[in-house]
């Protein structure tokens, strides 16, 4: 069957009509990128409630990545469904929740021993490594990057930093959170290059934060993302974690990584952060562990969870019915080659932005690990102005045309597909793509 297929342009009528709904009664909050009213998902593929099929480029928000409703995951769920739903963990024990640390065990970087803290979501899980870290170290400051997303709730909400809108009139937020720049290297905040530039971006820490006003002995961890998400999919050089951990080293400051988006087999291995050769104290998983079942992980080394009974803990995280669909995902993960495939997939994905990158004068930047991907569009090549509009406008083409995908940053296409997705989707993605920027760069959107 040919894919995607457009039976009446979106948002068809019924899409419409639910979306009328919404505005009476949901919370006007979330920001919707375009009107894609969601009936069922298979594999790859996601059909709306007029009838559209629409291939998914971006998996549920980087959530769906074995794909939908994956047969072996629904199995689980179904299997404990009928045994039983619930039975907090925070009082009481379940094999589930264990197993499903044995199996975690075995995929987070680092052969040291772990422990692992199940919450809701990725907030939860960075907030539980933030209360970590503090517990531990008795140090009150913490690291965290400009670009970065880290969650809503209000300590995630601290360490986020990519647009003001997520901020906006929640002040005073957390203390003692310091930002940093992330090494962004297509739009260096310090006007250098690398690696010429000797990696200054670190050096800075050093002679500005700990040299001027947050004395280091008091900083508790440093968390960033391995590859930065929702700051616009931006890929660091191969050797900053390294020269990064040394100068956490240096000062006993914990190096936390959020895997959220990038976690679970997106970059063609299990973690973001080993293709950068590092292993993090603490790593922080949610989206794809469960395959959109609500479940966020902290795994941290198990020196570090010294903390005492009732200092934290949490109702439902670890439900026994997430934990059977996420032991299922790291089971087809690795049954059904889907490292493998992200990492053949995206290399070619990455070949075909290279293309488009030297046809379309839009396309200032392209970058990306295995099925994580971006398209950084620009007004032109030289002043590099970030092109916003048209991004949405590619955005929404895309839509109409039956590709799912999404924007991050300020104008960057992300192309985040399930890592079950076979070339013959990828290309009929890629096409409309390289159609849609012609259309818009024509003024044609």
């Amino acid at each position: 069957m040919s894919y995607p297929k457009i039976m009446v342009t979106p948002p068809g009528p019924k899409a419409k009509r639910i979306i009328e709904r919404d505005e009476r009664y949901i919370s006007p909050s979330f920001g919707r990128a375009y009107p894609l009213v969601v009936k069922k998902g298979e594999g790859c593929i996601i059909t709306d409630v007029d009838g559209n099929e629409f291939i998914d480029m971006n998996s549920g928000l980087a959530v769906c990545n074995v794909g939908h409703a994956h047969p072996k995951v629904n199995k689980a769920i179904h299997e404990q469904v009928d045994k039983f739903l619930h039975y907090s963990y925070t009082d009481f024990f379940y094999e589930q929740y264990i197993d499903l640390g044995e199996q975690l065990h075995d995929i987070v970087p680092g052969a040291h021993k772990k422990k692992f803290f199940y919450g809701n979501s990725g907030a939860e899980a960075n907030e539980a490594a933030i209360k970590l870290a503090r517990w531990h170290s008795r140090r009150q400051y913490i690291l965290a990057y400009i670009g970065s997303f880290h969650g809503r709730t209000m300590g995630a909400v601290s360490l986020t930093a990519s647009k003001p809108a997520q901020r906006r009139r929640f002040a005073p937020l957390m203390p003692g959170v310091e930002h940093i720049f992330y090494p962004y290297c297509y739009r260096c905040p310090f006007h250098l290059e690398c690696p010429s530039c000797g990696y200054y971006c670190i050096d800075y820490i050093e002679e500005y934060l700990f040299n001027k006003y947050v004395p280091p002995e008091e900083v508790a961890m440093l968390i960033g993302e391995a590859v930065q998400g929702e700051g616009g999919y931006v890929v660091p050089p191969k050797g900053y974690f390294k020269e990064l951990k040394k100068l956490l080293d240096k000062h006993g400051i914990l190096l936390a990584i959020d895997e959220v988006q990038s976690g679970m087999g997106r970059t063609g291995k299990w973690f973001a952060i080993e293709n950068f050769g590092v292993i993090p104290d603490i790593v922080t998983i949610a989206k794809g562990i469960a395959a959109g079942l609500p479940l966020g992980v902290m795994a941290s080394r198990a020196d570090l969870q010294d903390w005492t009974p009732g200092s934290h803990a949490s109702t439902f995280g670890g439900n026994p019915v997430a934990c059977a669909a996420a032991q299922a995902v790291i089971k087809a993960i690795k049954e059904e080659g889907m490292l493998e495939n992200a990492l053949r997939q995206g290399k070619h994905i990455m070949k075909r932005l290279g293309e488009m990158k030297e046809e379309h004068p839009m396309v200032g930047d392209v970058r990306g690990l295995g099925l994580m991907c971006g398209m950084e569009l620009v007004k032109d090549k030289e002043s590099k102005v970030p092109a916003r509009q048209e991004t949405e406008d590619v955005m929404m083409s895309c839509f109409r045309k039956g590709i799912a995908l999404v924007n991050c940053g300020a104008s960057v296409i992300r192309l985040m597909p399930p890592l079950i997705i076979t070339r013959e989707l990828v290309d009929k993605s890629l096409d409309i793509l390289d159609e849609s920027l012609s259309e818009v760069e024509k003024g044609k959107p």
